[in-house]
């Protein structure tokens, strides 16, 4: 899935809100606080329910351009990149690219169905979630 938006706030402001949410993810799934110098390479695991849980893995950092990072379960894994390009001091474009792989050809089928089912849907929610984001102090 592919997201690009032109928000109005700095590529700054908008990467220091990604990062604090990093952290506080990171801190709320370990107990651990860490700085933005520690994100890069910087791998954890997430509990979602009680039999359910990820690893996320951190695989590169730009300050204020790029974040990517690996999610993966048992069942799939996720690339999630975010680039923020600036366009002047109080504005930015944001490219979010998502891409799925999934393990086992039922779960593919299942994935495949879904994405299509769901990909519009997901794609204008995710438009919204990026321009409160950039609304939000």
């Amino acid at each position: 899935m592919k997201v690009e938006k032109k928000l109005n706030i700095s590529a700054e402001n908008f990467y220091d809100k990604m990062m604090n949410s990093v952290i506080f993810d990171i801190r709320k799934a370990t107990g651990k606080t860490i700085t933005r110098k520690q994100l890069k390479n910087f791998s954890y695991v997430k509990q979602f329910t009680k039999n359910s849980s990820a690893k996320i893995a951190i695989e590169e950092l730009v300050e204020n351009r790029i974040y990517q990072f690996k999610t993966s379960t048992s069942r799939n894994e996720f690339v999630v990149r975010y680039e923020i390009e600036p366009i002047d001091e109080n504005k930015c474009y944001v490219s979010y690219n998502e891409n799925m792989k999934s393990f086992g050809f039922m779960q593919q089928m299942n994935d495949m169905l879904l994405g299509i089912m769901l990909g519009f849907f997901r794609k204008r929610q995710f438009g919204k979630m990026l321009e409160n984001m950039a609304s939000a102090n």
